[in-house]
């Protein structure tokens, strides 16, 4: 499905100023705090972009996440890795909740735990688990934290501050969760440990190699057994998932650097600025220039 050409489905990223005004109480390019969804009347499914960790403190709802139904109630924790499509349930009267949207290039930047794919298939199979008490007012604790900050007088440095906190919090909820996430002593099958062993090639290349088969030789598997290990593991094949890490660099140097579209290409080690071009537009939809007009336009607007 091409979400982006779907009318029936709105996207969900902190650049949606017009869900981010009904649900949260604050939000930059970088992290949104949720505290209103209760309010939420949006019937249209959304395409959720942002990593969504939001605790219901009171009352009980039902989402469609990825087509399979679950259900919140208190102290459960709903935790969504971005890009799944996320459609409208049951929320009760006197459901409340809080939490987070926090954008996957901030958290991959800050974060170090958070980033495991461990961690991301426990979410993806378990997005919904129950917080005992204690482990539910610590998750307060923070958030009642990060919102006054976020919310207060900026000190100079607020940047440094958030992201510690985050950080900090990324680190007390790890531990919370051990027991749940099985991180610790993690059991893999071979294809787990092959795709985890892709994956953390994959994230930790830079520039990306973009070829299957590069990733497959120092794997010592052929291309076709990687690819398909990937696709039943994540459901996308490895060409689709290199390509997802690729299009996140470009993303990062035509929005946050000043470098020319030249400069990127080669820091990239695509061949020519041709080549680069027509990457670009296949994967975001528009040329290099464009996007980074768009990105401009968008950061300018009121």
């Amino acid at each position: 499905m091409n979400h982006m050409k779907d009318k029936n489905i709105i996207v969900g990223n902190l650049d949606n100023k017009e869900i981010l005004e009904i649900v949260a109480t604050y939000h930059d390019d970088r992290i949104a705090v949720i505290d209103k969804l209760q309010d939420i009347t949006i019937k249209k499914a959304i395409w959720m972009q942002a990593v969504s960790i939001i605790l219901c403190q009171k009352g009980k709802a039902s989402a469609y996440i990825d087509n399979k139904i679950y259900e919140i109630h208190e102290n459960d924790l709903l935790m969504c890795r971005p890009n799944i499509i996320l459609e409208h349930g049951m929320i009760s009267v006197d459901f409340e909740c809080y939490g987070f949207l926090l954008a996957p290039e901030y958290i991959e930047k800050i974060a170090l735990i958070s980033t495991c794919w461990d961690a991301k298939l426990f979410i993806e199979r378990h997005p919904v688990i129950s917080l005992c008490q204690e482990e539910a007012q610590v998750f307060r604790q923070y958030f009642d934290l990060l919102h006054s900050k976020l919310t207060g007088t900026p000190r100079k440095h607020q940047k440094e501050l958030i992201d510690s906190l985050i950080q900090a919090f990324i680190y007390e909820f790890h531990d919370l969760t051990e027991h749940l996430m099985k991180l610790k002593y993690p059991t893999f099958s071979s294809a787990e440990t092959l795709f985890k062993s892709f994956i953390d090639l994959l994230t930790g290349t830079y520039p990306k190699e973009r070829s299957v088969s590069s990733y497959a030789d120092k794997l010592c598997v052929s291309p076709k057994y990687l690819s398909s290990i990937c696709k039943g593991i994540s459901q996308h094949t490895a060409s689709e998932l290199i390509n997802q890490y690729v299009i996140k660099d470009i993303e990062y140097l035509l929005k946050r650097t000043n470098k020319s579209v030249k400069e990127i290409a080669n820091e990239l080690n695509f061949p020519n600025l041709s080549f680069f071009g027509k990457y670009t537009k296949r994967y975001l939809g528009m040329s290099p220039k464009q996007y980074r007009n768009q990105m401009l336009s968008s950061d300018n607007q009121p």
